[in-house]
């Protein structure tokens, strides 16, 4: 996940009131649910110590989301009065919470906000094909190919003549196939889409596929359908859910290579929050994973006004030349510290079932930039 987005919510030191909001269910009582939701959220602050203005902020930003429809979900932060962050979610939380902390509680993101593959679904037959942009918040339309329209139906019989038409016919497929895979890639180009769901008979969309750029053989799935099928929302999904669980599946792998120390003894990779604390400090973060809930993820550590000051104690800051110190947890922390030096994040959820043991140990670990 690129943390880029999240830069403005560390221009400004805390405390900051963080809020999840789940608006996937939308029934006539919604509007009424969501209004005792907004003022549970802003009492729930204030009791854990919230300024007035900061409680007031959040509220108002939960009221203007009665009527909303977004089909997941809302994250709220917010310091000195004012909502700087609202980002959509691309999955509900599990309840609607707030929680008042030194720094922006943005570590669920990496579940809720992150890892939202964009597709192109492709509706192929032998004339063309109809495109539609899919991801977790959007479903659209992404155009229209329309290729050559006749001959495009082989006939029965087997004179010359008639296996002459038949030629033919294959010069269409072949054609319009072309134009399909080159329309494609320019729409991938364009959109920047993570997949290409390639859907028609098993001959069309093969022939798309072959026929793709080499760059995007990877990146193209084929789903069988008869001619005017559509996929359901749920296949989609599941095509979606496959791809990220194939992502931090890889990730994971690319991790336990980098542990294993190098002829000098330097691993390439960290785990343990002493560790990744020390790399932080250093700028050595290259890829921060994170497995949600993970036994590390919740320690306590040591920050200061600056993301690279942090660490295990609070004398070691003061050794470092920082006066004011706060306590955070540790995934909040290094996920600062990543945002600082452009370094990426990545939920290690969708990996759980393909490795039994935990991965990274304690649940927070990072690929570092040099050794």
């Amino acid at each position: 996940m690129d943390l880029a987005f999240l830069h403005p919510l560390y221009e400004h030191s805390g405390p900051w009131a963080s809020v999840y909001l789940d608006t996937s269910r939308h029934t006539e009582d919604t509007p009424h649910e969501r209004h005792l939701t907004a003022e549970a959220m802003a009492q729930d602050l204030a009791d854990q110590g919230a300024d007035a203005a900061t409680c007031r902020a959040v509220r108002d930003a939960a009221e203007e989301l009665r009527h909303s429809p977004e089909p997941h979900g809302r994250a709220l932060f917010a310091h000195a009065g004012e909502v700087v962050l609202d980002p959509s979610l691309a999955r509900p939380p599990q309840r609607d919470w707030a929680v008042w902390a030194p720094l922006p509680r943005v570590a669920p993101l990496l579940d809720l906000a992150g890892e939202d593959p964009v597709c192109v679904v492709a509706y192929i037959d032998r004339k063309g094909a109809d495109f539609e942009l899919r991801s977790a918040l959007a479903r659209e339309d992404a155009g229209t190919v329309a290729g050559r329209q006749w001959p495009v139906h082989r006939t029965s019989t087997v004179d010359w003549s008639e296996r002459h038409f038949q030629l033919r016919v294959e010069n269409t497929w072949e054609h319009n196939a072309a134009e399909i895979a080159d329309a494609l890639a320019v729409c991938q180009e364009e959109t920047r889409a993570d997949l290409l769901v390639l859907v028609g008979d098993d001959r069309e969309r093969r022939s798309v596929h072959e026929r793709l750029p080499r760059r995007l053989h990877d990146r193209a799935v084929e789903a069988g359908r008869g001619p005017g099928s559509r996929l359901l929302d749920a296949e989609v999904e599941e095509i979606r859910a496959e791809h990220v669980r194939r992502q931090a599946e890889a990730e994971v792998e690319r991790f336990l290579a980098a542990r294993a120390p190098d002829a000098e003894g330097h691993p390439a990779a960290v785990e343990g929050v002493p560790a990744l604390v020390e790399a932080a400090r250093e700028h050595r973060l290259d890829e921060l994973l994170v497995l949600p809930e993970g036994p590390d993820t919740h320690r306590e550590v040591w920050i200061g006004e600056d993301p690279d000051q942090l660490a295990m104690r609070r004398t070691e800051l003061k050794v470092l030349g920082e006066q004011d110190s706060w306590s955070a947890r540790a995934d909040d922390a290094l996920i600062r510290s990543a945002v600082a030096t452009g370094a990426p994040a990545l939920s290690l959820a969708p990996s759980r079932s393909a490795h039994e043991a935990e991965v990274p140990s304690g649940g927070l670990g990072a690929l570092l930039r040099w050794r």
